[in-house]
């Protein structure tokens, strides 16, 4: 009788240590991150180190601009995070009731600036002085969807520099293409993130702008509201905003 008690004691131990374990086991996830596109390089890089400290979670990054990508998500495509280049894009998401409430916070932000190829012999040093006389090509992003475009327009038309330069425009889906036109000598000038001129070994910064041309340069993220792992989602957010996430950002140019 004694055995069979003690038999049947270690049998019901087992099963709620088993139970104890499965339930401690971190959750295992594979997030969808919807990101804007002048987060590539930084993203990228705290990849692995994020992996290795969140066991069971792997990280698969959509990057594009932040108006396509919210766009995207409206209509089914599937997300777990939406990382915005703009608060405009992302209060439309509010609006919608796309994302869960209370998850929004501004992680980080950004800076607008002029570039011409390395090469190039501009003596510019203001958008000020730019001479739509003396641009054959100038590269901005789509205002209509992609953020560093409507900061652009918003900064030129303060300039009254914006309809001048309607023939000489190039644009750009995102603002890696702005980049790339640059880059591959498709245009004179083109106005990027400051972060994105950062990891350019092919473009030079001519010239800032004051922030006071256009609206603040901030970066939002929220969970997505049908994100299969809310969680997961969440603590990624965190991980950005923790003093680890500020100074991986940092490293790569933002501010």
């Amino acid at each position: 009788m004694k055995h069979f008690l003690f038999t049947a004691l270690f049998a019901i131990l087992s099963i709620f240590l088993v139970g104890c374990s499965e339930s401690e086991k971190p959750e295992e996830a594979e997030l969808l991150i919807s990101a804007a596109a002048s987060l590539t390089d930084a993203l990228e890089d705290v990849n692995s180190t994020y992996e290795e400290q969140h066991e069971g979670v792997k990280l698969t990054y959509n990057f594009g601009s932040s108006g396509k990508l919210a766009a995207n998500i409206e209509n089914g495509a599937p997300s777990d995070v939406f990382l915005s280049a703009s608060s405009k894009d992302m209060n439309d998401m509010e609006d919608k009731e796309l994302i869960l409430d209370g998850s929004r916070e501004n992680f980080t932000s950004n800076v607008l600036v002029l570039i011409a190829h390395k090469d190039s012999d501009s003596r510019i040093d203001s958008f000020k002085d730019i001479d739509p006389a003396d641009v054959d090509h100038f590269a901005v992003g789509e205002p209509e969807s992609v953020p560093v475009g409507r900061y652009t327009k918003e900064t030129l038309e303060n300039l009254n520099l914006w309809e001048p330069l309607q023939t000489k425009l190039v644009m750009g889906s995102d603002v890696r293409q702005v980049l790339t036109y640059v880059e591959m000598g498709n245009a004179d000038l083109g106005v990027v993130y400051s972060s994105d001129a950062f990891v350019s070994g092919d473009v030079k910064v001519l010239a800032e702008s004051d922030p006071e041309w256009h609206a603040p340069i901030v970066y939002p993220g929220a969970v997505v509201k049908a994100s299969k792992h809310p969680e997961a989602a969440q603590d990624f957010l965190d991980f950005l905003t923790s003093e680890k996430g500020e100074k991986a950002l940092q490293e790569f140019g933002f501010k």
